[in-house]
């Protein structure tokens, strides 16, 4: 199949980046302020983000999947097809980005820099993970695997 088939688009990669970013937001934010305010190391705060955003990246998905008929062990195995390697981008980037802005981790989340930094990592993800979701949705892999249950 070719990437119009897949509707393999910039617009339908900006949204299933879009729609990644949702659930990377809020289990990255979330981590980075659970680990900031119980004053985890900064090695277990970042795996404490990256794992709560796998967990709200695949519940996001799931929880559309699940609308649309399929069981829970099958909108599992949809969202594992359809998010994990945009997370996977997602994370290894914006968690990359705070970790080489000087200071970022270690400020408390009163400071402009804690915020300024999740703010500025997650956008830079978000530019980067789209041209990856363009390309694999052009394979039919990526959120086309999600689409082809919402019709």
């Amino acid at each position: 199949m070719n990437e119009s088939q897949h509707g393999a688009s910039w617009a339908a990669a900006v949204q299933a980046t879009l729609h990644c970013l949702t659930g990377c937001a809020i289990g990255e934010v979330l981590g980075m302020v659970l680990g900031t305010a119980f004053g985890l190391h900064n090695a277990a705060t970042v795996v404490l983000s990256i794992v709560l955003a796998f967990v709200f990246g695949y519940g996001l998905t799931m929880r559309g999947v699940l609308k649309s008929g399929l069981g829970a062990a099958d909108a599992f195995k949809v969202a594992l097809a359809a998010d994990t390697v945009s997370i996977a981008v997602m994370e290894i980037v914006d968690n990359t980005v705070v970790v080489a802005i000087p200071g970022a981790i270690d400020a408390g989340l009163a400071s402009v820099l804690f915020w300024l930094s999740l703010v500025i990592s997650l956008a830079i993800a978000f530019v980067i993970t789209v041209p990856v979701n363009k390309w694999m949705i052009g394979r039919g892999r990526g959120h086309a695997v999600v689409h082809a249950h919402h019709h």
